[in-house]
């Protein structure tokens, strides 16, 4: 597999020594290779400060050393190296010819950023790119190497297991989130995972897994998103909320998965072959 990782750091950095003014038009150059891949309408820039990205209408003396810091970890020399890692755990799993990756630093001002989410987040499901945009505190810094693999799983998975966002139903975007944590995992152990699952416990965690099991069969990503981050993202993109917490998706789709490769005797990476209601026919599980 060939990686483009495209050295948005070192771009970030120039564009946070120049003038305000300049800023907007700069970071629309740096995110204009991914533009095809992403579906919502809208200018770039307003899609990234909308999406938690750093602001470039205000200055913020964060900004730069974070970036600073993120060059001196290498970052993205990480990113490299966890998904060469992830490329040949998967083996023989069909995958893109060339995958490039786009890192971008997120807004700390940013509620939903940084409590929702837990500070970061990614999007793997456009054929042949990752995003991922971060925070980089202490506790996450680390770990976007391994959000970076978690994507990757999605992008992967994507290629054999067919996603349409007409017909995709609840259960295959749940599982698709816990089996890219248990992968994650598999990996490179529970300390490389995000926190997305074990966001949601107790009373509502069963609550979740109620509706989402109720609505498994459920078609149309207008509606999966929901099941997956909950009602606040619901209502943030104008889509229905469903009574879902915040993130539980991942919670149940990480105890499907797990249920299922007990059961099985599989593995998290020769599950990826599997659609959703397979996997979960072949454990037992619905």
């Amino acid at each position: 597999m060939e990686l483009h990782i495209h050295d948005t750091l070192t771009t970030m950095a120039g564009l946070l020594e120049r003038p305000l003014g300049e800023r907007p038009a700069l970071l629309r150059e740096m995110l204009t290779p991914m533009r095809p891949a992403i579906p919502m309408p809208g200018d770039i820039v307003d899609l990234h400060h909308g999406g938690g990205g750093f602001r470039v209408d205000a200055d913020d003396p964060r900004y730069l050393p974070a970036v600073r810091r993120m060059i001196e970890a290498d970052v993205l020399g990480q990113v490299r190296r966890e998904l060469t890692r992830a490329s040949e755990r998967l083996g023989d799993a069909e995958q893109a010819g060339a995958l490039q990756i786009m890192f971008v630093l997120g807004n700390p001002d940013d509620e939903h950023l940084m409590t929702t989410t837990g500070g970061y987040y990614g999007m793997g499901g456009a054929p042949g790119w990752l995003y991922l945009l971060a925070w980089p505190s202490d506790d996450v810094i680390g770990r976007i190497a391994h959000l970076a693999v978690h994507e990757f799983h999605h992008n992967v998975r994507f290629t054999n297991v067919e996603w349409n966002p007409v017909t995709v139903t609840v259960g295959e975007h749940v599982v698709a989130e816990g089996l890219a944590e248990a992968f994650v995992r598999e990996l490179s152990g529970p300390g490389a995972m995000g926190p997305w699952s074990s966001m949601v416990t107790g009373d509502a965690y069963d609550l979740a897994y109620e509706r989402i099991m109720a609505d498994f069969d459920l078609a149309g990503m207008q509606y999966t998103s929901a099941y997956v981050l909950g009602d606040g993202v619901a209502r943030k993109f104008g889509q229905e909320p469903r009574g879902i917490p915040d993130m539980a998706g991942y919670a149940v789709g990480l105890n499907l998965v797990d249920r299922a490769l007990a059961a099985t005797g599989l593995s998290a990476a020769e599950a990826t072959l599997l659609p959703a209601a397979e996997l979960m026919r072949r454990g037992g599980v619905r």
